[in-house]
């Protein structure tokens, strides 16, 4: 029986392994990352299966399927040629008639913040990966509790991973006011109905479906306190363009297991800025995103300035930006001279020096934390949760708001200028033991 039990498990070891391979080989990957994954699995598939199945999926429709948009038709009648690229990926149009005020500093956003939970007296439709255990997310989920238990509706999503150490009692507290917490990705689940890699960056506070609080900032001290020297990027959006948030949200609420009633924006125009919020994620079959700014660089004719706090670039973006630079664009990439991933920071560094040598201009924030996800090319800019790296740009779930009116898109470049004053230029000559290092970290850039 003994030779029978072993033969049987080889045999079963060999169907998961070629059904493993198949996998690889259907989905959407270089052919560098197929071929490592591949002899992987063929040659160690003890190991090889199991991480696989942790941390080798990118789309799945099965758990994650696409979102359902409900207006899908633009009200700019000339769109930006980078609004009609995301048209062509199947993103919902860009909208005009918006409100739009940014939240440059710690103070503004954390007081818009909670002008947006107090503003509501309906429902708060709410999505965040990190929610801190600290000050600002006690008093932020105490304002969520006094709502709900003065009827408002509240439906708060949270990435597993992202709020391990979040506050369960406060928490509890919430839900026994009547507020509803549900859990994204959770780590026990079914091997085919969710990844660990496969995280919800997303940030957005929305306000009886009119109103929205969004951008780069989690829950926590360090996002909305003056405490330590933090910059960061978000907005308070008033508009048509609430109605593409509200899609987002239900169909991350739909994936935690609970449904509700697909939300309608009933906005009537607000202000002057023209809008386009796209998503990326595993809810989108296509990976607009990340092609459509590598297309955009591409075409680029004056500028393209990024801001990120983790720089770790596919290929195609990275030859992107090398390209425009050789071009003769003004290509400046900003982050944080010590972010707070040290991972992160050892992995950039390869990239930082081969974009340095083509000509772009990396510009190093030395007074403390850059997390902001900003950029700006030519006459058009955005803000949102993404970072400029592969795990943002290929795998999570992400939310951007691509900004294209000439007023709010000058409020992005004085931002950046103002930021980049207190940068220092140029990269930092690493020695040898560093750069075995940082080609090391390099290799793990999808899962930092």
């Amino acid at each position: 029986m003994t030779w029978l039990a072993s033969y049987g498990l080889m045999v079963l070891l060999v169907i998961a392994t070629g059904i493993a391979v198949i996998f690889v080989l259907q989905q959407r990957r270089t052919p560098q990352s197929a071929s490592a994954w591949v002899l992987f699995i063929l040659l160690l598939p003890y190991a090889a299966i199991p991480l696989f199945l942790a941390l080798g999926f990118r789309k799945q429709g099965s758990r994650f399927p696409p979102i359902r948009f409900n207006n899908v038709t633009s009200s700019v009648t000339d769109a930006h040629p980078v609004a009609q690229t995301f048209c062509q990926f199947g993103i919902p149009g860009p909208s005009d008639g918006n409100a739009i005020a940014l939240n440059i500093d710690s103070a503004t956003a954390r007081a818009t913040l909670f002008e947006t939970i107090e503003a509501a007296t309906v429902r708060l439709d709410i999505i965040f990966y990190l929610l801190a255990n600290d000050a600002t997310a006690h008093d932020f989920i105490a304002a969520l509790t006094r709502k709900a238990r003065r009827g408002v509706a509240v439906h708060l999503v949270l990435d597993r991973l992202g709020t391990l150490r979040a506050p369960r009692a406060a928490l509890d507290e919430l839900t026994a006011a009547g507020g509803e917490v549900r859990y994204f990705s959770p780590f026990l689940h079914p091997p085919d109905n969710g990844h660990l890699n496969l995280r919800n960056h997303r940030k957005m506070v929305i306000a009886d479906r009119e109103r929205v609080w969004a951008g780069g900032r989690n829950i926590g001290d360090e996002y909305l306190t003056d405490r330590n020297i933090w910059i960061d990027m978000g907005y308070v959006l008033r508009g048509p363009a609430v109605q593409t948030f509200l899609d987002v949200f239900t169909s991350d609420w739909d994936v935690t297991g609970k449904t509700i009633e697909p939300l309608i924006c009933q906005c009537a125009p607000m202000g002057p800025a023209t809008v386009q919020l796209v998503p990326s994620g595993p809810d989108t079959p296509l990976d607009a995103l990340h092609d459509t700014l590598v297309n955009a660089i591409h075409r680029a004719r004056q500028n393209v300035w990024i801001a990120t706090p983790y720089f770790l670039p596919t290929d195609a973006l990275g030859q992107a930006l090398a390209t425009a630079a050789r071009r003769g664009i003004d290509v400046r990439i900003m982050l944080p001279e010590r972010s707070n991933q040290w991972t992160a920071d050892l992995a950039r560094g390869a990239y930082l020096r081969d974009l340095d040598g083509a000509g772009c201009r990396i510009l190093r924030f030395t007074p403390g934390m850059l997390h902001a996800k900003a950029g700006v090319i030519d006459d058009m800019a955005w803000i949102g949760s993404a970072n400029f790296d592969v795990r943002s740009m290929l795998l999570n779930f992400e939310a951007v708001l691509m900004i294209y009116d000439t007023d709010t898109v000058r409020g992005m470049r004085d931002w950046f200028e103002a930021v980049a004053s207190d940068c220092a230029a140029g990269i930092v000559r690493p020695g040898l033991l560093r750069r075995i290092a940082e080609g090391v970290f390099r290799l793990g850039a999808p899962i930092l």
